[in-house]
């Protein structure tokens, strides 16, 4: 078969694109951005892209063209195929149908920590034997692509919340039918989309909806959101993380921790992990690894080997003692979980934060006034962009002089650089590329 991807340069469909061309189909596609490292990443698996949406892309003649959420009404090559009822189908709609309805589906779902948790569920499955199939929004390190189709029984999917396409408003986990699901944890994101958290409670339910009574959810203890979902009405059997059946005790300095399931010491995590986020994203992908087969023991041994994913506290470089992470948060709760993990890290140095607001929830500037309490643990603040409708620098005034805001990225550059003294940290934050704004601050370091 033929398939023609609109939207195919994100990281899920670019995922989907790979699936398709590994299943044996021919694959195309186009974006309004064709550039690497996802080009590239297309072009390796055989895969023609175009740049825009030319309508003259229907003299392809695909078997049926599969549509990101991207793309809208007006797109030219969209209205085309309206025009000429010419088969269409949504990117997890297709994978639902064609991939994972052979499969057993594991899924992970939440506001915070997909990527990492999905990234530890694939992790420990490979370390076992278990060679699964796995769809990642971003690159694990332990494997190096986010997306891999195998003759496996299993398959580790990240279940993201956000809606299908244009003309399916469901959330896309609702399109894989998972027989093992985690729910790592809820609260109000995509402000974009979802008008209040009860929206977005709604269809975390309809998963639940779709798990078997064979089945089994994972389920964040400490989540009260979570607790509400689950009160809608479950089928299928529950094990708790964080609280319940599953805990993490005895941490160490080194971030090791006891895995303890019933109150009874499964073994202890020693991994290159930091924080506590990361201890319950690991108890529920060990718990969920548990469900398939793969002993607690088995779980705990690879966790020593797992290399977290790309962009998630991730050292760009250090220069003269500085050193330069860069991390995709974006969510008030996500930037002080990274803070946090970061200040446990290095103690007294110092933590210079530099943050970017550009996901569609922060633009409309609903969790604007989270921000300062988000970043208290920062000794410096350098906010960028000009978000619509809001004032970034007012934004961030509750923090005094330690914050500052800025429109013009070199001006932003500059001051990091005139701040920066050996030992500091500079956190790097945005689930953009930011404009290449690790490497202009590497670079001007070492020109200093």
């Amino acid at each position: 078969m033929h398939i023609h991807i609109l939207g195919i340069c994100g990281t899920f469909m670019g995922g989907i694109a790979v699936i398709a061309r590994q299943a044996g189909h021919r694959v195309t596609g186009c974006d309004a951005n064709v550039y690497p490292p996802m080009s590239t990443q297309l072009e390796e698996q055989g895969i023609e892209l175009i740049e825009g949406y030319d309508p003259a892309q229907i003299d392809l003649k695909p078997d049926l063209y599969v549509i990101g959420n991207v793309v809208t009404r007006g797109n030219p090559l969209m209205e085309a195929i309206l025009d000429r009822n010419l088969p269409y189908v949504s990117g997890p709609q297709w994978l639902g149908e064609n991939v994972l309805r052979h499969k057993w589906v594991l899924a992970v779902a939440g506001t915070h920590g997909k990527t990492t948790t999905t990234s530890m569920l694939a992790w420990i499955l490979e370390h076992a034997g278990y060679n699964p199939g796995f769809l990642v929004g971003g690159v694990p390190n332990n494997f190096g692509i986010s997306a891999r189709l195998t003759d496996s029984d299993f398959f580790v999917i990240e279940a993201d919340e956000y809606d299908t396409a244009f003309f399916d408003k469901r959330s896309k986990f609702v399109h894989y039918r998972p027989r093992t699901a985690i729910l790592n944890n809820l609260e109000f994101d995509h402000a974009d989309i979802f008008p209040d958290l009860a929206a977005i409670e709604t269809q975390f339910h309809h998963l639940i909806r779709t798990v078997p009574g064979q089945g089994r959810l994972i389920v964040n203890g400490l989540d009260t959101n979570l607790a509400r979902v689950l009160e809608r009405g479950c089928w299928s059997s529950i094990e708790q993380f964080g609280a319940g059946d599953w805990m993490a005790a005895n941490v160490g300095a080194d971030d090791s921790f006891d895995v303890l399931l019933d109150d009874q010491p499964q073994g202890r995590v020693r991994w290159q992990v930091q924080g506590v986020h990361n201890q319950l994203n690991a108890l529920a992908a060990i718990a969920a690894a548990r469900h398939v087969g793969v002993p607690p023991a088995a779980a705990i041994e690879a966790m020593a080997g797992f290399r977290n994913v790309k962009r998630r506290m991730e050292v760009r470089g250090t220069v003269k003692g500085i050193t330069v992470y860069d991390d995709f948060a974006h969510h008030p709760t996500a930037i002080q979980t990274t803070l946090d993990g970061l200040r446990k890290r290095v103690g007294a140095a110092r933590i210079l934060a530099v943050l970017e607001p550009r996901s569609n929830t922060m633009k409309l500037g609903v969790m604007k006034s989270q921000l300062p309490g988000s970043l208290e643990l920062a000794d410096r603040v350098y906010g960028f962009g000009a978000p619509g409708g809001w004032d970034l620098g007012a934004a961030l005034a509750p923090l005094g002089d330690r914050a500052e805001a800025f429109t013009d990225l070199d001006a932003l550059v500059a001051a990091v650089i005139r701040e920066a003294r050996p030992g500091d940290q500079i956190l790097v934050m945005s689930n953009g590329g930011f404009g290449g704004i690790h490497q202009k601050l590497l670079d001007a370091l070492a020109a200093r």
